[in-house]
């Protein structure tokens, strides 16, 4: 076992950057990642699809999230897959945090 494990707040590893959306890569192995996501308010991230399913969970502030041109309204401690192959894009109706998972599977 390793001597560095610890709990970590997910809130505070990741800060917010004015005007800016702000990354940091918490697993990267060739299963699926785990990417903690800061965005400024007006923030986001255009129409894309991913070959993989991805999970959103909201850890602070609020997100609009289109997925396959339906909307869906996400608030702190919400959740909500987007699945591979469908259109996607996400607006920060407030500024917000995410952990986004990426499971890779065939």
């Amino acid at each position: 076992m390793s001597n560095d494990l610890k709990p970590i707040s997910l809130v505070h590893r990741v800060d917010y950057q004015k005007d800016a959306i702000v990354s940091k890569t918490i697993i990267d192995k060739k299963t699926g990642t785990v990417t903690l996501f800061a965005f400024d308010q007006g923030q986001g991230l255009s129409e894309h699809t991913a070959p993989f399913d991805a999970l959103v969970q909201v850890l602070d502030g609020e997100v609009e999230i289109k997925i396959s041109s339906k909307s869906f309204h996400l608030k702190q401690g919400e959740i909500i897959t987007m699945p591979a192959n469908e259109p996607h894009a996400l607006t920060a109706v407030q500024r917000f945090k995410m952990l986004l998972t990426m499971i890779r599977s065939e």
